[in-house]
């Protein structure tokens, strides 16, 4: 499989490994990234401000009250942060969703573990102070704790599924190694035979 698979396509299955070795490169390209954003914020502004990229952003969309700054003053900043979040939220849906497929779960799974938490997060600081907003709360925190879990964790399904074949079982080799059978290795000599008789370990050929 190629690293376009993993980080941009949806379909097929990914085991455990593949789900943290694509988040290693995601960080490490998530850092890159802010590097050059910085440059250019740099280069825009004359200045270097906090600057964050998140797959949460997203929910901004449905926000008015998220972006606070002048459009026409920071407009090609706020294109680059679109530009930033939208790569990345890709990457990020990507690979969680073959993740899922490993699992034997569809993308809909996304809704209740990344789009309703997301949704709580962006507008937990407006909710009332209530009772009734506690349930919120704690479904928010279970989602995130089982999608954590789920993803990160826990094995796929073994064998073939509808999403593909098991990634962990092409792994494993078809043919295991040959024991060494050590009765195959000792012969007997006759008494009379020389060298003395007895049992002897064979000598290779």
């Amino acid at each position: 499989m190629s690293w376009t698979w993993y980080l941009f396509r949806f379909d097929g299955r990914i085991g455990r490994a593949g789900f943290w070795c694509s988040l290693i490169f995601v960080l490490v390209g998530l850092i890159l990234l802010l590097f050059i954003c910085a440059g250019l914020m740099f280069a825009f502004t004359g200045k270097v401000g906090p600057f964050e990229l998140n797959a949460d952003d997203v929910f901004k969309i449905v926000d008015p009250t998220a972006y606070r700054w002048s459009l026409l003053d920071h407009l090609p900043l706020l294109l680059l942060k679109l530009v930033a979040s939208v790569l990345m939220l890709w990457i990020y849906l990507a690979i969680v969703v073959k993740r899922l497929h490993d699992r034997d779960k569809s993308a809909w799974w996304l809704f209740a573990y990344f789009v309703l938490p997301g949704l709580y997060k962006q507008f937990e600081e407006r909710l009332p102070d209530s009772y009734w907003v506690l349930p919120l709360a704690l479904a928010s925190a279970i989602l995130t704790l089982a999608a954590f879990v789920e993803t990160g964790f826990l094995r796929g399904t073994r064998g073939p599924n509808r999403f593909g074949p098991d990634p962990e079982a092409e792994h494993v080799s078809t043919s295991p190694a040959k024991s060494w059978d050590q009765s195959r290795e000792l012969e007997f000599v006759p008494p009379n035979a020389s060298p003395p008789g007895g049992m002897h370990v064979k000598r290779g050929s």
